[in-house]
């Protein structure tokens, strides 16, 4: 049986990232790599044998303000040999640093970031950028999710930045309250929170938002649209019962023609109203209520009751070549411990999933990511698995294999140890050979771990510890560094 993992390669093509041979400069311009979060980075020189020699690189010193959530971004304008990476932070600053050595090339304030008291509830203090940025390339601009303490409250506003100096573009930023209230739609500012990564589809820049940790006041689900040749234009979809967050880092995935948008616990719903499920949206945000275009567990309202999310991650589209030809598959996991194996053409409605097993002992949280194996596709996330063998139970991570087949079939691969809850990433050398997980013991060991993702044994541990690296962070691939961000600062290995 033959096996291949299309959408990847779509989404690699896309983005700018699937390298034709060394010396081909990625760029990461969104939350793992890619519109579909698969989390798979192209870097030809990052082979099984150079992943021993990796190294933190005393040369490179990158300093910023404030507190970490969002993954680092990283841009090579044309005709430059000086990549530029971008971060955004809890202080409301962004800042461009150069990739070689760590030092300034431009800072953005975005304005004072809306302090703990001003929210009804939350655990980040103060509050400023969360969720991860987004690039368009073809624009040279960098868009920023901010919430920023004004005179009259706290605001969600969304900028547009030029990658060259960061100056704020024309018409930007929109304040997504004051848009949406023009259209008579409700959007309580206070209990609404942004952590989710924005993604850019067909022209249009796409913010989801969910509510803060506590889950307290009038927030819900929604996804705000916005079109990027004209900001006026703003579309929104919300979830009709009250919480349903999309909270998870990864935010929206997509496979090019949808949106899949992961969402939390409803709050005193008695019938179902878009809570726990997978969503698909249409470019325009419209949603149909067609079992085909939404998932649900069966047993939704008790997920609800035990605050269990299925959207603790973001759902991972892909494509498998099979005997009977390609399935369209999405994957969700849970907080249930569950994976949820979907027909991405036919979500399937209320517990209308291909494959529903328990895959871990612990809540699933974070970003999945994915890469290609010889008869399917692998996937690794964060939580102990519950099927590892014994020598490994308990570990940090796992890793799932799904095959091609009606239904398809899916089973633990392999598990690592690993202390701490960081987002893995895969490397390749080619989008296949020499495959990598990488993650980081966020909050754990807070040190970056490699393994053979063939076959799951460590290759490197690097020694030197992260200070302040959050929960749920995940790092970057380029062509000669790895990164990290964390709390005041950017780390840089070498290999």
């Amino acid at each position: 049986m033959r096996s291949g993992f299309c959408l990847l390669a779509g989404a690699l093509l896309a983005t700018g990232l699937l390298s034709s041979g060394p010396g081909r400069t990625q760029t990461v311009l969104s939350y793992h790599g890619h519109p579909d979060r698969s989390g798979n980075f192209i870097v030809p020189s990052l082979s099984w044998d150079k992943a021993r020699t990796l190294h933190e690189d005393d040369g490179f010193r990158a300093r910023v303000s404030g507190h970490v959530y969002a993954q680092p971004l990283f841009w090579l304008a044309p005709g430059s040999n000086q990549g530029m990476l971008l971060l955004a932070t809890e202080d409301n600053i962004v800042h461009a640093v150069a990739a070689s050595n760590g030092h300034d090339i431009w800072r953005r304030a975005l304005g004072k970031p809306v302090p703990r008291a001003s929210l009804s509830c939350g655990n980040i203090n103060p509050l400023g950028v969360t969720g991860t940025p987004v690039i368009d390339a073809a624009a040279a601009t960098l868009y920023v999710a901010a919430a920023v303490e004004t005179e009259s409250g706290p605001r969600h506003l969304v900028f547009a930045l030029s990658l060259k100096d960061g100056a704020t573009v024309a018409g930007w930023p929109v304040d997504v309250a004051a848009a949406l209230a023009k259209q008579r739609i409700d959007f309580v500012v206070r209990d609404q929170g942004q952590r989710s990564a924005l993604t850019i589809l067909d022209g249009k820049l796409y913010v989801p938002f969910g509510g803060h940790f506590g889950d307290c006041g009038q927030y819900r689900g929604f996804v705000v649209g916005i079109s990027q040749s004209d900001p006026r234009v703003v579309s929104s979809w919300a979830t009709r019962a009250r919480g349903g967050g999309i909270w998870a880092p990864g935010g929206l995935s997509s496979d090019g023609k949808s949106l899949f948008a992961a969402t939390g616990n409803t709050l005193g719903a008695v019938n179902w109203s878009d809570g726990e499920a997978v969503v698909r949206l249409a470019p325009d945000l419209r949603h149909s209520t067609d079992t085909s275009d939404f998932f649900a567990p069966v047993d939704w309202h008790a997920l609800d009751v035990r605050d269990a999310d299925l959207g603790g991650t973001n759902p991972l589209p892909w494509d498998i070549r099979g005997a009977n030809g390609i399935q369209n598959l999405i994957l969700a996991l849970g907080k249930d411990r569950k994976a949820y194996l979907l027909d991405r053409n036919r979500l399937g409605g209320i517990g209308g999933a291909l494959v529903t097993d328990t895959v871990a002992e612990s809540a699933i949280l974070g970003a999945p990511a994915a890469y290609p194996t010889q008869d399917g596709v692998s996937v690794v996330f964060a939580a102990p698995g519950a099927h590892c063998p014994s020598a490994t139970r308990g570990s940090g991570i796992t890793v799932l294999k799904i095959r091609s087949g009606s239904p398809p079939a899916m089973t633990t691969a392999w598990c690592g140890a690993v202390r701490g809850l960081g987002s893995p990433i895969v490397t390749t050398t080619d989008g296949r050979a020499n495959p990598i997980v990488w993650t980081v013991g966020a909050e754990g060991d807070n040190r970056l771990h490699g393994f053979r993702a063939d076959t799951g044994e460590p290759l490197v541990t690097v020694p030197t510890a992260i200070t302040g690296v959050r929960h749920f962070q995940t790092l970057i691939a380029t062509p000669d560094h790895l990164y990290v961000a964390a709390d005041g600062g950017i780390s840089g290995f070498a290999f």
